[in-house]
C-alpha cells in the first residue's frame, strides 16, 4: 500500500524567523515533510508551536526565511505574487477556526464568489456553489446569509467555499476549534468523507486526539520542529 503514495507536496529545510524587540523567534525550524496525495494528515502540537505558520506557508500565504514548498513539481517561493495568488485560488483551499464569510452575502454568493475570484463565470460558480452546499448538507440553506446560520452551518459554508475550485490539497487551520463537541464532530465527518469518498487531500491542524487518530497519519510539532509522528502523537496528546 505505501508503494502507492503519490507526494503531492514536499516540504524541504522550511524554516521561518520573526524580529520582535530586536529579538529573532524562529517558530519553524528546518521542517521536512511529505504531503501524499489522498491522505488526511494530522498536525498537533501547543499553541505557538509552529503549526499555523506551517500551513501559512504552504499555502503560500507567507514566506520561508529558507527551505522551499513543492507541489509537484513547482516551487511555489519561486513563484511571482500574481502567480502565486493564481496557484492559490486553483490549487489550495483554507478553512479556518474563523470562518471569515462576508456577512452581506448568502452561503451561495459566499462559495460563488471564490470561483468567479478565480476566473470562472457567473452562472457556472453558481452552479457549482449550489452543488457544493448541497453535497455538505446545505441545499435548504443557500440563500441565508452567515448570520442566519448556525455555527456549523457557517463552517460548512466554509468548507464548500474551500473545495469551490477543485483543489488538489486542503489546509485547515482547527476547523472545528470554535464549534462545540457535536457539531465539530459533524464537520469533521463532512471532511472525512470528502477525504474517503473523493480522495480529497487535508492537512488539518487540531488539538482533538479524538479527531487526530481517526485521520491517515500524525505529526507533531514542538518549538518549531517536528518531533513524533504516528501513534506516539495521539498517545501524549
Amino acid at each position: 500500500m505505501e508503494e502507492s503514495l503519490k507526494p503531492l507536496m514536499t516540504v524541504e529545510n522550511l524554516s521561518r524567523t520573526f524580529l520582535m524587540d530586536d529579538r529573532e523567534i524562529k517558530v519553524l525550524d528546518g521542517v521536512d515533510l511529505t504531503i501524499n496525495q489522498g491522505e488526511m494528515l494530522g498536525v498537533m502540537g501547543a499553541s505557538g508551536a509552529g503549526k499555523s505558520t506551517l500551513l501559512l506557508l504552504m499555502g503560500a500565504l507567507d514566506r520561508p526565511t529558507g527551505g522551499s514548498v513543492r507541489y509537484g513539481s513547482t516551487d511555489i517561493f519561486a513563484l511571482t505574487e500574481r502567480e502565486k495568488a493564481y496557484f492559490r485560488a486553483r490549487e489550495i483551499g483554507f478553512v479556518f477556526q474563523s470562518n471569515n464569510l462576508l456577512p452581506e452575502f448568502s452561503a451561495e454568493e459566499n462559495v460563488a464568489l471564490a470561483a468567479m475570484i478565480a476566473g470562472a463565470d457567473k452562472n457556472e460558480s453558481l452552479k457549482r456553489a449550489r452543488e457544493l452546499l448541497g453535497l455538505v448538507g446545505l441545499s435548504g440553506r443557500l440563500a441565508h446569509r452567515p448570520g442566519k446560520l448556525s455555527g456549523g452551518e457557517q463552517q460548512r459554508v466554509a468548507l464548500a467555499r474551500a473545495l469551490v475550485n477543485g483543489p488538489g490539497l486542503l489546509l485547515a487551520d482547527e476547523p472545528t476549534g470554535n464549534l462545540d463537541t457535536a457539531t465539530g464532530e459533524e464537520v469533521f465527518e463532512l471532511m472525512a468523507g470528502l477525504n474517503g469518498q473523493r480522495g480529497q487531500t487535508f492537512v488539518i491542524v487540531t488539538h482533538n486526539p479524538q479527531l487526530a487518530e481517526r485521520m491517515t497519519r500524525v505529526i507533531r510539532i514542538r518549538d518549531g520542529k517536528i518531533v513524533d509522528t504516528g501513534a506516539d502523537v495521539i498517545k501524549s496528546a
